[in-house]
């Protein structure tokens, strides 16, 4: 792969290793655009210990959130949400068809199956380590008549893995490297249940970095940006929230950035209500407080990103001006509920005022696109409190870093 920073082709050019990996299959969409960010970290590590490892992007589907019934939402490749030129300004990553293009077929040399201690932590101290250990779980993976081991793999049924192993680790995704430099010497390998490695800098340059270089599909921006200037009279010249495709260029002043003359606002319910949390307000809890933020911050327009299902009718009964995103048939065929998903947060990312749920990770994502547009740290870090909450304690801000 010539041509990637530091990476002079030797006379038989470089040695490629291929890092694959997945994530708990439960985990929603914007846990796994977090996950990304730790094992693109590990990949940048093990480069700067000169091998030329490369990141092969999991396919998405099949998850919990994407409930539309007659989406077949399977084997989807990043590049239908992310800009893949701009993921790889960052790190070397290809998707997962190229990659058994590239391979000669679709083998995996090994699976590396992260789990924590069986024991916890020993003595109740904290330590980084790894061990080759039996698997606690029951495998999700079986061995088929020729030796070769089968699994979900993302739903590519061709996939098999050559080899199988369970590993014990506590600690940053970097304490990977010499376990994958030194101790496996294939060519490919898999980290199942990734979301095991902790972040090596959350909220550092290096996250921020990775953070930064998933900017979405240009398809998808385009018709937020189209939303936006139809239902909500918000242009980027007028809201002061230009946007740069390449990310090493953009850099907004904290506090520049304006927005739209309307109220942001992400209503998580279904599990979040199920757990009878008492962080999440009720409807009309909600409603109060979206229309006094409308009346404090002077705006008429209300976006609401949601996955209420039985709830929206009550909701639009209690609060009829509210605008939402809502697709024809034929676009949801193209955009996936993962692209919708994004567009949702792309119109609430240019909100003049925002507000989401307590402790969601699709609020999180939010306050990091707001972060890099530049808005006002006040504008962004709100969240909605339960009706019977005693402390409601407000996100933090996570101030970027260039």
């Amino acid at each position: 792969r010539q041509g990637w920073p530091g990476c002079p082709p030797g006379p038989s050019g470089p040695v490629e290793r291929y890092l694959l990996y997945d994530v708990n299959p439960p985990e929603g969409f914007n846990l796994r655009r977090d996950v990304y960010i730790r094992i693109a970290s590990l990949v940048k590590s093990l480069r700067k210990n000169g091998d030329d490892w490369v990141l092969v992007l999991p396919p998405w589907g099949r998850l919990y959130h994407w409930q539309s019934p007659d989406l077949h939402q399977v084997r989807i490749p990043w590049g239908e949400f992310f800009s893949l030129t701009s993921l790889q300004a960052n790190v070397p990553v290809i998707e997962y068809e190229e990659f058994i293009a590239e391979n000669g077929g679709p083998f995996i040399d090994q699976v590396v199956v992260l789990q924590n201690y069986a024991e916890g932590w020993t003595d109740g101290k904290w330590e980084e380590k790894v061990d080759e250990r039996p698997c606690i779980e029951k495998s999700m993976y079986t061995k088929d008549k020729q030796g070769y081991y089968r699994g979900w793999f993302w739903g590519f049924e061709e996939t098999r893995a050559r080899n199988i192993t369970c590993l014990s680790a506590q600690g940053h995704a970097s304490i990977m490297v010499p376990v994958l430099q030194k101790n496996i010497t294939v060519t490919s390998v898999m980290l199942d249940r990734a979301e095991t490695l902790l972040h090596d800098h959350y909220a550092g340059k290096d996250y921020w970095n990775t953070r930064r270089s998933m900017v979405f599909a240009k398809h998808l921006r385009l018709i937020g940006d189209e939303f936006r200037a139809k239902y909500l009279n918000s242009t980027d010249d007028g809201d002061n929230t230009v946007y740069n495709e390449d990310w090493t260029r953009m850099k907004a002043k904290l506090g520049s950035a304006k927005g739209g003359p309307y109220l942001g606002v992400h209503l998580r319910r279904k599990d979040f209500i199920w757990g009878h949390r008492e962080d999440v307000p009720s409807l009309k809890a909600a409603v109060k407080k979206i229309r006094s933020l409308m009346k404090k911050h002077k705006l008429d327009n209300v976006f609401v990103a949601t996955d209420a299902d039985e709830e929206v009718k009550e909701l639009k009964r209690l609060l009829p001006e509210m605008v939402r995103f809502e697709p024809s048939t034929e676009d949801l065929e193209l955009l996936k509920d993962g692209g919708v998903a994004i567009i949702d947060q792309w119109i609430c990312a240019h909100a003049r005022f925002f507000i989401g749920t307590s402790v969601s990770t699709f609020s999180f994502r939010i306050h990091e696109e707001r972060e890099i547009l530049g808005f006002h740290p006040k504008t962004t870090y709100n969240r909605f409190c339960g009706d019977t909450e005693k402390e409601c304690e407000q996100p933090t801000h996570w101030k970027i870093v260039y």
